[in-house]
Order: C-alpha cells, then sequence, then structure tokens
C-alpha cells in the first residue's frame, strides 16, 4: 500500500496565535523535517486580507517559501477583498480553488482545515 505524502492545510481562520502557532509552526516544520513529501497551505476567506496587511505573517509566508511549501489563494476571496495583486506580489498562487478543493475533499490525500 502506497503512503499518502501530500499535505494541504486549508487555512481559513485570520487568527494571528493560530496562523503563527499551528498554520506556519506545523507547515514549515513538516517540509522541513520530511515529515510530509509536499506541503500546500491554502489561503482561503479572511486569511486573504491578514496576508497582505501583516508584515509578519508575509515573513512566514516567505520562510514556508524557501522550505519548499506551495502557498497559494483563493482567487475569488481575494478578489473580493481586493488583495490579489498584493498576494500576487508576494509569489503568491492565486486561483479559483472550488474544484480543486472538492477533488482533494473526495480523494485520500491529507486535508487539516484551521
Amino acid at each position: 500500500m502506497q503512503e499518502n505524502n501530500t499535505l494541504s492545510i486549508l487555512w481559513t481562520n485570520d487568527n494571528i496565535i493560530t496562523s503563527e502557532k499551528m498554520v506556519f509552526m506545523y507547515g514549515i516544520n513538516a517540509k522541513r523535517n520530511d515529515w510530509w513529501k509536499e506541503v500546500t497551505i491554502i489561503v482561503w476567506g479572511a486569511p486573504v486580507k491578514l496576508v497582505s496587511e501583516n508584515v509578519e505573517i508575509q515573513a512566514l509566508i516567505n520562510e514556508a517559501q524557501l522550505e519548499g511549501v506551495n502557498i497559494t489563494a483563493c482567487k475569488a476571496c481575494s478578489d473580493q477583498l481586493g488583495v490579489t495583486e498584493i498576494l500576487e506580489g508576494l509569489n503568491i498562487e492565486v486561483k479559483y480553488w472550488g474544484e480543486p478543493l472538492t477533488r482533494i475533499l473526495k480523494s485520500k490525500e491529507t486535508l487539516i482545515t484551521i
């Protein structure tokens, strides 16, 4: 039986402490320590605005990217909140996530929702 080695973290909570102490602490360490081969943080909802405004969170995103964590954001959310260009300027992939999230949910991939 082949082991699932892909982790997606669906980040929907804009609480800074939760963002720092769970989303990024686990996401970065999971990649850094090879707990997962592929780690993706999906920024969805309120966190898109937090990312656009908070330099500490932006630094954590940069650190995660340097470790090889994929950072991607919901385009519908970022468009509605007027921050798409800011996110793209932070080298965050911005795309519509409805169908890809549905695929993850229907598959055997691992998803943590925060």
